[in-house]
């Protein structure tokens, strides 16, 4: 692999990516793959691209007052170089087929049988490259009643159970404000490839990686999922408190709100020391199953206490007496805070338009091969004939053929 190409360093680096995958799941998936050194190249129609460079506002914008990308294209495509290729038309196809040798993985995510009719089925693709890894991430999985179905994330919100266990228990039913069903998708996702990859270096031997949001949603309905499992009784929303802990919850203060998370009896007694409140000792709320049965009682004169006095007075005392709490920050909050700074979540990426992005860097942290940001998100078809040279060795003139043809 070229040394400058945006997969030269990182865990991952000479394992290149063929990313036929657009939206979130997927792209999620393979930014974490570039993240950590892959060569991610990320193939999108001519003239419009992945879908989601238009979903906004807000946009970029470009350095002669051009409307760019939008901040929901740039949050999942750094780390990748943007090749134009229309597979629909034979030509365009090949290009992508001569492409898989040369590649360790595969990730799309296209209706359930969407790319047989182009040949880049997994059947199709595995024969040119038995050792790929090619993951297919969809609504419903590429079985079942419901395989050809497209797949959104809220619908799968709503479908999984999060949705009715999500917001006040008087009002309607709320999906997550952050795109949970994708997110975690592409985080199963990229774990899947890993594993798979491990298995090809050993063997020689790919696979094929079938990956639905509807059960990558319903697997991390975790301890909720199996509390029905072993009672069969169907969970209940409890707003901002918890089902199984408690108090663990949000309070309100003389000027705000804090939320309160006591996990264990320990950190119960070291509250109501902290507070004032004789609680500790009532039987009542000694323990956290006595707490769940009594939470009305308990949260009602936790209430009064709480809002006697400021969040600032709140959050020194208790962090002072070891009880976990936190303030409710705004994003603009958030990425102000202290500890926040002083990680650089953030950090600044020029564009190729001699124009910069901020972005959130990835949270992974690693002593010898740490993930890195090595170029933003990348305009559109910007790397096309780059690519085309370094890895398929096209001529100048192959090249001119294709831009006529409106292959690339």
């Amino acid at each position: 692999m070229n040394e400058s190409s945006p997969g030269a360093a990182g865990a991952l680096s000479g394992v290149r990516v063929l990313d036929l995958s657009r939206v979130l799941a997927g792209p999620w998936a393979t930014q974490i793959l570039g993240d950590l050194g892959a060569d991610v190249i990320k193939v999108e129609k001519p003239g419009a691209g992945d879908d989601t460079r238009s979903w906004g506002p807000p946009f970029v914008e470009t350095q002669d007052g051009r409307r760019g990308d939008a901040a929901y294209y740039l949050a999942a495509n750094r780390n990748k170089r943007s090749v134009t290729i229309d597979f629909a038309k034979p030509d365009g196809a090949d290009l992508v087929r001569r492409l898989v040798p040369r590649c360790q993985v595969l990730v799309e995510n296209f209706k359930t049988g969407g790319l047989r009719k182009f040949g880049l089925d997994y059947e199709t693709i595995s024969r040119l490259n038995p050792a790929i890894v090619y993951c297919s991430v969809t609504g419903f999985g590429q079985t079942g009643p419901y395989a050809e179905r497209a797949g959104y994330d809220f619908m799968i919100q709503a479908m999984a159970g999060p949705m009715s266990l999500t917001g006040d228990p008087a009002g309607e039913p709320m999906k997550s404000a952050l795109p949970i069903a994708d997110l975690f998708t592409g985080m199963y996702a990229v774990t899947s490839i890993l594993a798979a990859l491990r298995h090809a270096e050993r063997t020689g031997v790919g696979q094929h990686i079938d990956i639905s949001l509807l059960e990558s949603q319903m697997a991390v309905l975790a301890n909720l999922a199996t509390s029905f499992h072993l009672t069969g009784e169907e969970p209940k929303r409890f707003g901002n408190a918890h089902a199984t802990i408690a108090p663990y919850q949000v309070f309100a203060t003389a000027d705000g709100h804090v939320v309160l998370a006591v996990g264990n009896d320990g950190q119960f007694r070291s509250f109501c020391a902290a507070a004032g409140l004789k609680l500790a000792d009532d039987e009542r709320f000694a323990t956290n199953a006595a707490r769940v049965a009594n939470r009305i009682d308990l949260s009602d004169a936790i209430a009064v206490v709480m809002r006697a006095r400021p969040t600032a007075h709140w959050m020194t005392a208790l962090e002072k007496a070891g009880v976990p709490c936190g303030p409710i920050n705004t994003v603009p909050q958030a990425f102000a805070d202290p500890h926040v700074v002083a990680r650089n979540t953030t950090e600044t990426l020029p564009r190729c338009d001699g124009g910069e992005v901020r972005l959130t860097k990835s949270p992974i942290r690693m002593s010898q091969t740490p993930a890195s940001a090595r170029c933003a998100p990348p305009l559109l078809g910007q790397d096309t004939e780059a690519v085309l040279r370094e890895v398929l060795d096209l001529q100048e003139s192959d090249v001119r053929r294709l831009r006529a043809a409106q292959v690339i």
